[in-house]
C-alpha cells in the first residue's frame, strides 16, 4: 500500500482520511480503462505542473484564453494535445467551452480517454489541496504498475444534453450494478461514469472526504467542527468558486 501518511499534520487526522487517500493512490497507479498505469502517473504530475506554466498564467489573466498563443511548459511525457487539456482543466476550467472540448477529442483523444483523465485530475488535486490545508508537502506520486488498458466501454453510457455519454441510475446494471450504491446521484459524479472505476474512486473519497447525505439535512450532524462552521466554510468556499451549489 501507498506510504501515505497525516503523522506530523498539526492537527489530528481522521485515520479513514489516509486510508482512503492510500486507496486512490494504488489505483491512479494502474492500468485505467483508457490509459496505462505510467501515463496514468504522467497526467498526474502534469496536474502539478500546469500551475507552473507561464501560457497558463498568462492565458488565465487574459479576458480570452484562446487570445493568446504559445506553447506549454509541459514535463515532455505526453502529446501537445493531451498537455493542454491537463493544463486547461487544471488552470482554467470555468471557462471550457463545448467547442473547445468537441475541438479535443476531436484531435488529441478520445471522449473516454477524457473522462479518464479528468478522474486522474481530480484525484490528484483532493488529495493535494488536503495537504495544502494542513500545511504539508504534497505526497510522491506512485510508481506506476505495468499492464494494458481494460478497453472497456460500458454499455449503459448514453449521450445525453452532457458533453460526454453517462449512465443514468436506470441503466446501472450488470457490472454497473454497484455504481451510485442504489441511490439518486448528481451528474457531477455521474460525468464520470463513463469510465465507471473513476465513479467509484471518486465516491471512495467523497465518503472520507464530505458529510453522508443522509447527514446534510441533519442540522445536529456534525465532524470535527460544528455545523455553524461547516456552513461558513462551505459558503465561503463556493463564494471563491462561483459554485452554485
Amino acid at each position: 500500500m501507498s506510504a501515505i501518511s497525516y503523522d506530523v499534520a498539526p492537527v489530528h487526522v481522521r485515520e479513514d482520511l489516509p486510508e482512503a487517500h492510500r486507496r486512490a493512490w494504488e489505483r491512479l497507479a494502474a492500468p485505467g480503462a483508457w490509459w496505462s498505469g505510467a501515463e496514468r502517473v504522467a497526467i498526474a504530475a502534469e496536474v502539478r505542473q500546469a500551475p507552473r506554466c507561464p501560457l497558463c498564467r498568462e492565458r488565465r489573466a487574459a479576458l480570452s484564453p484562446m487570445s493568446v498563443e504559445g506553447a506549454h511548459v509541459s514535463l515532455g511525457e505526453l502529446s501537445d494535445g493531451v498537455v493542454d487539456v491537463v493544463h486547461r482543466v487544471t488552470t482554467d476550467p470555468g471557462r471550457l467551452s463545448r467547442a473547445w472540448f468537441e475541438a479535443a477529442t476531436a484531435d488529441a483523444l478520445t471522449d473516454a480517454q477524457y473522462v479518464e483523465l479528468i478522474g486522474v485530475l481530480v484525484t490528484v488535486v483532493s488529495i493535494d489541496s488536503f495537504c495544502w490545508a494542513l500545511g504539508l508537502s504534497s505526497h510522491p506520486l506512485p510508481k506506476p504498475v505495468a499492464g494494458e488498458p481494460t478497453h472497456y466501454r460500458p454499455p449503459g453510457a448514453h449521450s445525453e444534453s452532457a458533453w460526454v455519454p453517462m449512465i443514468a441510475e436506470s441503466r446501472a446494471t450488470g457490472a454497473e450494478a454497484d455504481l451510485y450504491l442504489g441511490r439518486r446521484t448528481g451528474n457531477v459524479i455521474r460525468a464520470l461514469s463513463l469510465v465507471p472505476d473513476e465513479v467509484r474512486t471518486l465516491l471512495d473519497l467523497s465518503a472520507a472526504h464530505y458529510m453522508a447525505p443522509k447527514d446534510m439535512m441533519d442540522f445536529g450532524a456534525r465532524r470535527a467542527l460544528d455545523r455553524a462552521q461547516i456552513e461558513l466554510i462551505a459558503g465561503r468556499v463556493s463564494a471563491l468558486n462561483e459554485c452554485f451549489y
